[in-house]
């Protein structure tokens, strides 16, 4: 087909405790707060979205933070690790920055001749952190606590565990036209066409356990459509090709469609509009807590069954 994938919309994980996740994405790592809304298919809890300054494709990563969920096991079928890119001599900063908080990152290591430093948040979600020399050229959100010049610069590349990594990388080369890029001891890196977020690696692990769902664990990996008509397309392609695709859903910043890829991992082809700017003003991201319209008739209820929080520094009303 014409059209490609041109790379990662936003990545989507589940917590266990809505306030211990929004100070450790707002005041550790540094990231903006761009939409507190509700999980559209249970609003009896929270979705956070966090990213950039104005929630570019690309920087999006989001939360169900259900409070007490179980612990999730990484493992064949998932995501099993989200990275970011910082500049190249932002490495220094981040290791003090981290311990400062109370986080013990493990050590640096290199991966296709960039260093890496792992982290993991605390329901231990897998974290990299990447010196990426791309890095210093994308946008940066410079009103959170990390300064511009050492701050995230949306994602570097997400991880995928394969029993068998074949289907994936056909699928990721033959449909949604990636480019294979890099092979480091059987994690295959593939390229798609824009930064931030257009590297993915397919980790192969014949012999590994498939993981399970739960807090610390990614629920959906996003890939991006620039509009309503090539979703649709998508959507047939994928269909003519045996895969079960779920209608078009409306996620009111945008609209999704969903299935499992060859390795199980769930997949979402989401667009770029409308953006997170549809009900919210630039500079007012993240300070009220949105709801779609068919769900603002029961908002006192939901407001009332939501925990408590206390947003960060630049969020309140």
């Amino acid at each position: 087909m014409a059209q490609e994938i041109s790379g990662i919309h936003h990545i989507t994980a589940i917590a266990s405790d809505p306030q211990r996740t929004l100070d450790f994405y707002t005041d550790v790592l540094g990231l903006r707060l761009v939409k507190l809304t509700v999980n559209f298919d249970d609003p009896g809890t929270y979705h956070f979205y966090f990213a950039d300054a104005e929630g570019q494709p690309g920087t999006i990563l989001t939360f169900f933070p259900w409070p007490g969920a179980r612990p999730g096991q990484p493992g064949n079928g998932q995501v099993s690790a989200v990275a970011f890119s910082i500049p190249p001599d932002a490495l220094d900063y981040w290791q003090d920055r981290l311990r400062t908080h109370g986080v013990s990152p493990s050590a640096i290591h290199q991966r296709f001749e960039e260093a890496v430093l792992p982290l993991r948040d605390p329901d231990g979600l897998q974290l990299e952190l990447v010196a990426h020399e791309e890095a210093p050229s994308l946008p940066a959100w410079d009103g959170g606590p990390v300064p511009a010049e050492r701050a995230i610069r949306g994602f570097h590349h997400a991880a995928l565990w394969e029993s068998d990594a074949e289907g994936t990388a056909q699928l990721l080369t033959e449909t949604f036209g990636f480019r294979p890029v890099g092979d480091h001891g059987g994690r295959l890196r593939f390229a798609a066409q824009e930064s931030p977020g257009r590297l993915v690696d397919v980790v192969n692990r014949p012999d590994g356990e498939a993981g399970i769902m739960g807090a610390g664990a990614v629920h959906h990996i996003a890939w991006r459509t620039p509009d309503d008509e090539q979703q649709q397309e998508w959507r047939r392609t994928l269909i003519g090709l045996g895969y079960g695709v779920t209608p078009v859903k409306d996620r009111q910043y945008f609209h999704s469609i969903y299935f499992r890829e060859p390795g199980g991992v769930l997949f979402e082809i989401a667009t770029d509009p409308p953006g997170f700017t549809l009900d919210e003003s630039p500079d007012e991201l993240g300070t009220h807590l949105k709801l779609p319209p068919w769900l603002e008739e029961s908002r006192s209820r939901i407001e009332e069954a939501l925990p408590d929080l206390s947003l960060p520094s630049g969020n309140e009303p």
